[in-house]
Order: structure tokens, then sequence, then C-alpha cells
């Protein structure tokens, strides 16, 4: 048994964890693990929204477009693609990528084919939305939980291998314990989401400033390769509370402190739907989401279904990844995107 923090993000505790020295949980989970030389990973969301499925072809394309560019050098190392519909009736298509070296992808952001794409005109006058919501955590400002050990998703394809049992996981509060930051930062917000350039209501670009300590979570399920009695675990009782706790946080989120969650789909290129998917949650604050998850039926429902089942799990995967990030390593863009897309919602002018 090991700690989900590894040795040299390992300091002096001054803030205790929820739960005694001698816990055990009741059953085994596991963490990324990445090297010293990993400081910080950049998470980047580049989205596609579009409304009339006679704009599907092109919205399509324009993916395909964000894909090619990473194969420039300084590419991320990870991605993946998704689709969901909003709360609004839009369809939206998200390029996901993960890079374990910031200064590598800024070099990509200000290539040509990248930032001469995104500032041009044209975005403006295609009938499509874009966005882009790009965080760059610490490596103290993030943490993982995978109930399986091998082809890690999200931020874990650019890790470099996976811990042993792990104590913090199964008891109320493990996710913050899992934070090398928790040991002695109690990690709070601070200030609001402002709107520093564009008006939503008019279109157009659009520029919202976060604050610190924004938590995101990724959280996702993976049955490409499950049996059919685990298949039927997954459809028959899983996704159905976990649908109701999505769909409260995308239409209710507001009052909880949630300020955008999407419920999505993986994809291939051309759009076809894959057997996987996640929610992807922004949250005023770590306690915000805590709060929630302890307290909302909705995912008190999720998390019993979750204790009940995981046990006897085989190859279907579950895994979630939340992180906290300064206001500086923080990036909300939105180009002609509906006044309710992302941090637009809750933006004050």
């Amino acid at each position: 048994m090991e700690s989900a923090i590894d040795k040299h993000l390992k300091c002096p505790r001054t803030l205790s964890r929820r739960v005694p020295d001698e816990y055990e949980p009741p059953f085994s989970m596991w963490v990324g693990r990445a090297d010293t030389q990993v400081k910080q990973v950049v998470m980047a969301y580049l989205g596609i929204q579009f409304r009339d499925e006679t704009q599907r072809p092109a919205a399509l394309q324009a993916m395909k477009t964000i894909v090619s560019t990473f194969e420039l050098a300084e590419g991320p190392m990870h991605h993946d693609l998704t689709h969901h519909t909003d709360n609004q009736g839009y369809q939206n298509l998200m390029v996901v990528g993960y890079w374990r070296d910031p200064a590598a992808y800024c070099r990509w952001m200000q290539a040509d084919e990248v930032d001469g794409w995104w500032s041009s005109d044209d975005r403006l006058n295609e009938g499509l939305g874009y966005f882009r919501e790009i965080i760059a955590p610490s490596a103290e400002q993030f943490e993982t939980l995978y109930a399986f050990r091998d082809n890690l998703p999200g931020v874990g394809a650019v890790m470099d291998g996976i811990s042993g049992d792990i104590e913090e996981h199964g008891y109320w509060g493990s996710m913050r314990d899992r934070f090398p930051a928790s040991q002695t930062d109690w990690m709070k917000p601070n200030g609001d989401l402002r709107i520093i350039a564009g008006d939503p209501a008019k279109g157009g670009r659009v520029v919202v400033q976060g604050h610190d300590n924004i938590a995101l979570i990724r959280s996702g399920q993976d049955w490409a390769d499950a049996e059919a009695e685990e298949t039927e675990l997954y459809f028959g009782e899983i996704l159905p509370t976990l649908q109701d706790g999505m769909d409260f946080l995308r239409d209710n989120g507001q009052t909880v402190g949630c300020y955008s969650n999407r419920f999505v789909r993986n994809i291939d290129l051309d759009g076809n739907l894959l057997d996987m998917s996640y929610n992807i949650g922004h949250w005023r604050s770590l306690e915000k989401l805590e709060r929630w998850a302890e307290s909302h039926p909705t995912h008190l429902r999720i998390f019993t279904t979750f204790f009940r089942v995981v046990g006897g799990l085989d190859k279907l995967r579950l895994y979630h990844e939340v992180s906290v990030s300064d206001a500086r390593h923080q990036v909300f863009e939105y180009i002609n995107c509906h006044p309710q897309t992302g941090m637009m919602r809750d933006a004050q002018a």
C-alpha cells in the first residue's frame, strides 16, 4: 500500500487527511505516476459548435483541421475527440489535447497553422461557433484515480506509469487527499469569472478571465472491451444514475457552484460514436465539487452504485482526473458561441 502522492511531491503536512493513518481502503485503486521532470501539464479543450445538422460536415472538417495541427513537432502527446448536445440544442465537437511540457504547448499555439487559423476573420463568418478552454495545472495541482492499470486515458496518457495500490480512496474527502497541494493548501477560489473582451449576447469573440483554483473534473467510462454482463451492468445500473447527475449539473449547476458540465461521447475522426464517454465539469472550487458529491442525491446514487459494483469489474474501465489551476494558467475564449456556453454563462460583464 502506498500514498497517492508520489514521494518527490511529499512535504510536511500542515493540513490533516480526512482519515486516520491506519485507514485501509475496501478495494484496490491506482493513480498515474509522472517522473520528477514533469512540473506542469496542459489540458486543452478545443470546441466546434453548430445548431443545424446541415452544418455537421463543416464542423467535422473544422475538427479535422484542428487535429491536423497536432502533427506539428510541438503537438500534444495525447488527444481524444468527443461529441455532445447541450441543453440549448446545439451540437458540440471537442478536440482534447494533453501536453506534459507547457513550453511545447506555447510553441504549438504560436505556430501559424494554429494561431493564424484561430485569429483569422474567417472564423467569424463560417456560421460555426468555436471555443478553447485551456488550463495548465502544476504537478501539485492535479490528481488521478483509475480502476485499471493499463492504457491510461486523459492526463494519464502523458504520465510515465501507474502506482501500486493506494491508500487515499473509498471515503469522502479522498479526492482532495490525493492532491499534493492538499498537504499545505486549502485551494480556495478568489474572485469571479469576468468578461474582459466581447459581449456574449452579440456573438463574435469573447474572452472570459478565470480565477485561481477553478476545479476541473473529467470522469470517464470505457465499455469497449466489456463482456455482456458488464455492459448490461453499465447500461442498466451505472449509466441511469450517472445520466441523472450529469443532467442536473448541466441544467442546474449554477445553483451548486458548477460553472459548466458536459457529458460527452467519444468519437472517431469521422464523427462515429465509440464505446467510451466522460463527463467534463468546471467548478468554482474543489470545495463546491466536494459538497455536491457528498450531499446531493444524484451523486449519492452514483457513489453507492459504484461502491456496490467496483469489486467485480474486469473489462469495464472507470476513472477520473481532477485539477485546480492558477488564473494566469487559464484561457477561456469563445467565437460565435451561444451565451450559455462554458464559462460565459456565469461570467460578469
